[in-house]
């Protein structure tokens, strides 16, 4: 049995899910609302308070759609209450980041500067020069926004110049040695 699968849903005071036909789920929060549609073979039940997902058998595809479902409407509920943010470092001489209306511009050491428009229902907030924060309340936006940022400069091994998330690593390296 999976054990993400079969953990119940618990649905906090002030959201609201609605289960449609070909298991399309709308979930209505505080901060907006999501809708998705889901596998149709999963079995998707509000019971009081709580949202249970079941499996019709255990064939490897209906396992595997089990946790995703249940994982994918937590994410929803979770999104409409809290929301979900990305924090991106710029790291680098002369490099920066700066906000005017919906538009990101990006001062990554290319000969012209870089801008993005945020999506639709996504929010970027830049704190000094050097931290931008991607906010919104689907999950899978934020973390794809986030990473077409990175994608713009990504880190470099050898000084960590670039753009890299706030808990990211970088794995250094040492640079060339010269001839004696």
């Amino acid at each position: 049995m999976s054990r993400i699968g079969r953990m119940p849903i618990a649905v906090p005071a002030g959201v609201t899910v609605d289960i449609a036909e070909n298991n399309k789920v709308t979930v209505k929060g505080p901060k907006g609302t999501l809708e998705r549609v889901l596998p149709v073979e999963m079995e998707i039940k509000l019971e009081g308070a709580e949202i249970v997902v079941s499996r019709p058998n255990d064939l490897k595809r209906m396992k595997s759609l089990h946790g995703l479902t249940r994982t994918l409407i937590n994410n929803m509920v979770v999104g409409v209450t809290n929301g979900y943010e990305k924090k991106l470092e710029v790291n680098g001489v002369g490099y920066r980041a700066a906000k005017s209306g919906k538009k990101l511009t990006l001062s990554l050491g290319y000969s012209h500067p870089v801008e993005m428009e945020d999506p639709e229902g996504i929010e970027t907030v830049v704190e000094g020069q050097n931290v931008i924060i991607v906010k919104g309340i689907d999950k899978e936006k934020v973390g794809q926004f986030a990473a077409e940022i990175r994608d713009k400069r990504r880190p470099e091994p050898y000084k960590g110049k670039g753009i890299k998330y706030a808990d990211e690593t970088i794995r250094r390296k040492v640079g060339k040695t010269g001839k004696k």
